[in-house]
């Protein structure tokens, strides 16, 4: 598979800028098209406010939802500018897209049309975006496309020349290891790692994570095989521990979850990933 489409979801939020800085760097490298998506939360019209004793002023009501819709039109402007303006810096394609709804089911819904799908981590300090988990949750487990899925905190000098894989015998890892292809042919390093590997044909194999290294090799990714085992910590936090001992700037993991009436689960390793991840995450499910 080839990056040809990506998707950036933008918003208000300080670290939207750092998303584009992410999303418009892997168009370049892959002459790729981008597309942005800036979502305006659909707001409730005067008549949801009804009030059959004739306490509420409609009127009111609905100024004041004109006055947000407004005030969000306006930001979605500035982030438009921002768009364009890198996208005429790098010389790369693409396309803006402004749509009203919740935010969670458009992004999805867009992403299905994208190779990638770039989104940015929940930041529980940031109240004023309070959406990004489940923007991230829904695509993820409905969009049927692998997400990177952009941390929020800290710098990101570079992306994707030091690559961890988070490797378990599973369908997840697997697809997740075959949506990265593209990355992990351009990345100068990439070691792959099995946490607490089970032996055997049916685990990991008698050498936890040579098949797959070896796998990769005939795809042209040169990739170190490796194992360790987790007595006292979770895997999560093992996998972020060796992505900071190697100084990984991407990680590669297989998403686990399930949706059931809207409430979304996930596995443990995904759970701790999308909560304390300290570099940018290439998930599939």
């Amino acid at each position: 598979m080839a990056i040809k489409d990506i998707l950036v979801h933008l918003d208000a939020s300080a670290r939207s800028g750092v998303r584009l800085a992410a999303a418009a760097d892997l168009a370049l490298r892959h002459g790729a098209h981008l597309t942005a998506v800036f979502v305006i939360e659909q707001l409730p019209s005067a008549l949801f406010y009804g009030d059959p004793g004739g306490f509420v002023d409609a009127r009111l009501v609905q100024e004041m939802v004109d006055k947000i819709r407004e005030r969000a039109t306006v930001e979605a402007r500035r982030v438009e500018q921002d768009f364009r303006e890198r996208l005429r810096h790098d010389g790369t394609e693409g396309e803006w897209r402004l749509v009203e709804g919740a935010a969670a089911d458009m992004v999805a819904l867009h992403a299905r049309y994208a190779d990638l799908a770039v989104l940015g981590q929940h930041d529980p300090d940031d109240t004023a975006i309070s959406s990004a988990s489940q923007v991230v949750a829904n695509t993820l487990l409905s969009s049927g496309r692998p997400l990177l899925v952009v941390p929020y905190t800290g710098a990101i000098a570079t992306l994707g020349q030091t690559v961890l894989v988070g490797w378990k015998s599973t369908r997840e890892s697997a697809r997740a290891v075959n949506d990265a292809l593209p990355l992990l042919r351009q990345a100068q390093s990439v070691t792959v790692l099995a946490i607490n590997p089970e032996r055997g044909i049916g685990g990991d194999g008698d050498v936890p994570a040579a098949d797959i290294a070896l796998h990769l090799a005939r795809h042209g990714v040169k990739a170190a095989a490796a194992h360790t085992v987790a007595a006292e910590i979770s895997a999560g936090d093992a996998l972020l521990n060796h992505a900071d001992d190697i100084g990984a700037d991407l990680i590669v993991a297989g998403g686990y979850g399930h949706t059931r009436l809207r409430e979304f689960a996930f596995g443990g390793v995904t759970r701790t990933l999308l909560t304390t991840m300290t570099v940018p995450v290439f998930l599939s499910h």
